[in-house]
């Protein structure tokens, strides 16, 4: 059975080795932390996707500011019409029948204002001819029509809840694309921290496997010389099987998470499969002071999720006063004022006009309640309670992030301090073997004894490169809790 075993993992090496030597050929570029980010800004499939959507909203509130823009019309009419006599045989007109022609000309502008005031300029030229017209008749008239609301419709109308709405909705979306862009930046240094301590457990599993093979070319020796017992050479051989196969999972685990590296910098893997990543950075520990307080205010100034949250309350706010609005009554101021002109001819159709003779004006209000007024009451009452599950939405969220710092910073402060422990351990671990290993070239100990400790030396390193990783880790996840990723990097997306 251990020679069957043996067997596989030598065939196991073989073709490793084989695909590493293929892999010889393969293109191999390092990266630092810093040169993973900003491949991730530019080619990550989550930041596109969600880049897109501020542009969209952009457009959309552009869309909603257009409502004030001016319309211009222009209208030509011909009409006729065919009048049959009177059958009254005492009317004037008795049996006599009459043809109407007319034509009517004339251009417009109308459009709204912000405060909800319409307005419509026109003016018309007309013509007519006909059975009772001796010639051509002109006329013409010139005027403007104001429509202003005065109680619904006033302070807040549908169009500038449009744009408020859009707005908000914009600034929503950016702080989405913003939380975005630090959920991937921390994403991204998750994996590479994550990979440089994969990196480091191949060296390691590589040094336990060489310790392993050493002691088993010294009990052979051993063994041949007769001055060793045979199981102590099969138990170092055992070691040394482990040893490979160890090592063996740390190359495949070194690969899996490379993979998941480069899905992260780019948006075509294919691409990338050929391309061995290493990493330039090393893992260590920079210590730094962990402030509670400080970090709690950071993330309540910064965090984009909290701040999304705000914009939403507020854009809830034009809601309800929109619909709080429209339980008032319409009460709308009407004028109208313009002047006319009549003629014979064109010159004299349009006199009126140029001497101001044919004024005509009208004002006046418009009153209307509706009966119940059910769809705008019962509109304003959801609004009004949709901003109070808002309201605690925000009160939730908010503690959801003082609670998130606070297990962030006991994160990172824990991983610094293992640190320190870690390392003692592996120092310890490292003079113990070395006593060990002359007890037993001493003959004062046995070969199971040094394969126990060169198996604790091993985790020991192991553990170290783990808390290393770990505090990198930590501190990344604290900057992303108070939304001092981006500053971290000295990124400005403002400025971008």
């Amino acid at each position: 059975m251990l020679l069957k075993k043996l067997t596989t993992l030598i065939l196991l090496v073989l073709v490793t080795g084989a695909s590493r030597a293929e892999e010889g050929a393969v293109a191999a570029e390092r990266l630092t932390l810093a040169d993973c980010v900003e491949r991730a800004l530019e080619n990550n499939l989550d930041i596109r996707i969600r880049r897109l959507q501020p542009s969209i909203d952009f457009y959309n509130l552009e869309t909603s500011r257009g409502a004030f823009d001016p319309a211009f019309n222009i209208s030509a009419t011909k009409s006729f019409r065919a009048s049959p006599g009177s059958s009254d045989p005492n009317s004037a007109r008795f049996g006599q029948g009459s043809d109407t022609f007319a034509e009517s000309y004339g251009p417009g502008i109308s459009g709204r204002l912000p405060y909800g005031t319409e307005y419509r300029l026109s003016g018309n030229l007309n013509r007519q001819s006909g059975t009772f017209f001796p010639s051509h008749q002109y006329s013409s008239d010139l005027g403007v029509t104001v429509t202003q609301p005065l109680l619904k419709n006033f302070l807040i109308n549908s169009d500038r809840r449009s744009i408020a709405i859009n707005r908000l909705t914009l600034k929503i979306d950016e702080l989405a694309l913003r939380q975005q862009i630090m959920r991937t930046i921390t994403s991204v240094e998750q994996a590479y921290f994550e990979l440089v301590y994969r990196r480091e457990n191949i060296q390691v599993q590589e040094t336990a496997l060489r310790l392993a093979e050493r002691l088993l070319a010294e009990n052979r020796r051993k063994v041949e010389l007769g001055a060793m017992a045979p199981l102590d050479e099969k138990q170092a051989e055992s070691q040394v099987a482990a040893r490979k196969a160890d090592l063996l999972t740390a190359q495949v685990d070194f690969q899996t998470q490379m993979n998941t590296l480069k899905g992260m910098l780019s948006d075509d893997f294919i691409a990338w499969a050929s391309v061995s990543v290493e990493p330039a950075d090393n893992l260590i520990a920079v210590a730094q002071t962990f402030d509670l307080q400080e970090s709690w205010r950071m993330g309540l100034e910064l965090r984009p999720d909290l701040l999304q949250s705000k914009e939403q309350l507020e854009r809830q706010q034009v809601v309800l006063r929109f619909n709080k609005n429209q339980l008032l009554p319409s009460l709308d101021l009407r004028l109208t004022y313009g002047h006319n002109g009549f003629g014979s001819n064109l010159d004299n159709g349009f006199q009126g006009i140029r001497d101001g003779s044919g004024q005509n004006y009208s004002y006046g209000i418009i009153l209307t309640i509706p009966f119940s007024n059910k769809v705008a009451r019962n509109a304003y009452h959801a609004s009004r309670l949709e901003k109070e599950r808002l309201v605690l939405s925000y009160k939730q969220v908010e503690q959801q992030i003082v609670v998130e710092i606070d297990n962030a910073v006991k994160a990172a402060r824990t991983a610094y301090a293992r640190i320190d422990a870690t390392r003692e351990a592996r120092l310890y671990a490292e003079a113990a073997l070395e006593a060990e290993e002359k007890k037993l070239a001493n003959g004062k100990s046995t070969s199971f004894f040094v394969l126990q400790l060169q198996r604790d030396l091993t985790g020991a390193r192991l553990s170290e490169l783990r808390a290393l990783a770990d505090y990198n880790r930590a501190v990344s996840n604290l900057r992303l809790s108070e939304g001092t990723t981006l500053e971290a990097h000295q990124l400005d997306l403002d400025r971008e």
